[in-house]
């Protein structure tokens, strides 16, 4: 299983976590009737374009992750029960949590036939954490020792080093990472993409290495037609367990997920990552036992956008009327309508499927209950200018379901609600990276690793990759850190637990439902799984004979 490759914003919108579950399509069941395999056979994805160059450590969003999940492999992976499982690594071992050594399998090599050694992991993890490098994930790498002389807080401040201090290497397949602080969960944030490693190659022109990348997963690069699709081939000398099974696979662009459903009915694509809210009631009719309906660890919300002029004048917004606009929101209604049932009303900020999730996460705030919402508004203060704006991207099929929660809003409390749409999911990205949210975003985030720290440390923490809404609270940030300070993994995921129950008084965004796979593929492939991160596992796909 490959999986936490996701790294991130979900740009799509049909898809609820209902438990932890082995990967696997439909009901689990093998689905399809099986053929000869053709091990050379070439299939195609359903995607978006992504939004930035295929470097590991900018990455931040699902239709270049698919790529990335592709091209590299990382130290470790998680199997279906959320443990840790070698990959690259043959072991990855700590006595306190807080100096951590890694060693590598010997004989893995890059996509170019250069060594993957030691070197390779920490220089890419330096190149990535120096701010002068704009890596938009570069926080990922605070944990380690020195991070702040490579990444300044202070804006417009140049680094005052070119290593981080705790990265060190010991030989060709071994290294040390000495942490700031101890962290007893930092091992599953090792399966996330941004600890990549990179081939010597990449540093001549990263900008033309993301163009080009050279990885050491199961796939090499072999082309890519902005706009129109990225073509992976299956790498022959990769050393991991899960080589592909195929020999290759076209990421295939789509505007609207309407018109790849139609691809797939008529032949022209063959597995899709999910289905547009039109066809929802069709789709399981449609495909059979080529239809999918599974389970993965991601939530959606809507994230408030705390810069804006909106929630901050004449003073910072009450957190009351964020409660009262999220108790305003008929989730059970528009999951079962507008949605078809594909997906379950969140009860918390932290997707199931991952350690640490408890069914009360945030206590009463998403029960729907108007005449409270109206009255926690009125006590808040009310809604500045009573408007506010949902952004979305008219690409993932979002509209429906954004005109039915401004609906909800509306009639509960009289706050006027109007969807803002932008044309695709990179526009809405650049909206939330250059600030431009007039007041409220459409959120998704899938797990990076299965502990709940992922769903509140890298969303809500001051400065953290996945926090675009400006959202800031130096107690919950002492809170955070205490909690990556615990002395083991299961206080850890304890004391978050105790975070998620205590973010109802800050509200830095509104859980509205998990998400679920509801997908298909065509009838050219077979063995189609998707894995915790919703994503169909590239190396699984088998193609069928003609």
């Amino acid at each position: 299983m490959r999986g936490a490759k996701s790294a991130k914003w979900v740009a799509g919108a049909i898809v609820v976590a209902l438990a932890a579950t082995a990967c696997g399509g439909g009901d689990g069941k093998e689905a399809g009737a099986k053929g000869e395999v053709d091990p050379n056979g070439i299939y195609s994805i359903e995607v978006g374009e992504p939004e930035k160059l295929l470097q590991p450590a900018d990455t931040m969003e699902s239709n270049g992750s698919i790529a990335m999940s592709g091209l590299f492999a990382q130290l470790v992976d998680y199997d279906a029960d959320g443990k840790i499982v070698n990959v690259n690594a043959e072991s990855v071992t700590t006595t306190d949590s807080k100096l951590w050594t890694v060693k590598l399998k010997p004989g893995w090599t890059f996509h170019d036939g250069t060594k993957v050694t030691a070197e390779s992991y920490v220089k890419a993890w330096n190149w990535a954490a120096n701010i002068n490098n704009k890596q938009g994930n570069a926080s990922w790498f605070a944990d380690i020792k020195g991070f702040e002389a490579l990444h300044p807080e202070a804006e417009g401040a140049k680094p005052t080093g070119d290593a981080l201090e705790g990265l060190k290497i010991v030989d060709e397949n071994t290294f040390t990472i000495e942490l700031a602080n101890a962290v007893p969960y930092f091992a599953y944030k090792l399966g996330y993409e941004v600890f990549s490693p990179l081939p010597a190659s990449f540093y001549a022109d990263p900008a033309a290495a993301g163009e080009k990348p050279v990885g050491n997963g199961p796939y090499k690069f072999k082309s890519w037609e902005h706009k129109k699709q990225i073509e992976l081939t299956r790498f022959d000398d990769y050393k991991g367990a899960d080589k592909a099974k195929n020999g290759g696979v076209i990421l295939k662009n789509y505007t609207t997920l309407e018109t790849a459903y139609e691809d797939l009915k008529s032949g022209n694509v063959d597995v899709l990552r999910q289905i547009s809210p039109k066809d929802l009631p069709v789709y399981r009719a449609d495909l059979g036992d080529r239809a999918v309906d599974q389970a993965y660890s991601a939530v959606q919300t809507l994230a408030i956008a705390y810069y804006a002029d909106q929630w901050k004048t004449p003073k910072k917004v009450d957190p009351k009327v964020i409660q009262g606009l999220s108790m305003a929101i008929d989730r059970d209604t528009i999951t079962k309508t507008v949605l078809q049932g594909t997906r379950e009303p969140a009860t918390g900020w932290v997707a199931k499927g991952v350690l640490g999730y408890t069914p009360t996460g945030s206590g009463d705030v998403t029960k729907f209950d108007p005449a409270k919402a109206k009255a926690l508004i009125a006590e808040g203060g009310g809604v500045p200018n009573n408007e506010i704006f949902i952004q979305f991207n008219s690409d993932g099929g979002h509209k429906e379901w954004v005109e039915a929660v401004c609906g909800s809003i509306t009639s509960a409390t009289g706050v006027k609600c109007t969807g803002d749409a932008k044309p695709d999911f990179q526009a809405d990205l650049q909206a939330r990276k250059s600030k431009q949210v007039k007041s409220i975003y459409r959120s998704g985030w899938v797990l990076d690793y299965p502990v709940n720290a992922n769903f509140i440390s890298d969303l809500f923490r001051t400065g953290a990759g996945g926090n675009q809404g400006g959202f800031s609270s130096p107690e919950l940030d002492a809170k955070i850190a205490a909690a990556d300070s615990a002395a083991t993994l299961d206080e850890s995921v304890k004391a978050y637990q105790a975070i998620e129950k205590e973010l109802v008084n800050y509200m830095p965004s509104i859980p509205l439902w998990y998400y679920k796979v509801n997908a298909g593929y065509s009838e050219k492939v077979q063995n189609v799984k998707y894995a915790q991160d919703g994503d169909p596992i590239l190396d699984q796909v088998e193609v069928k004979k003609k």
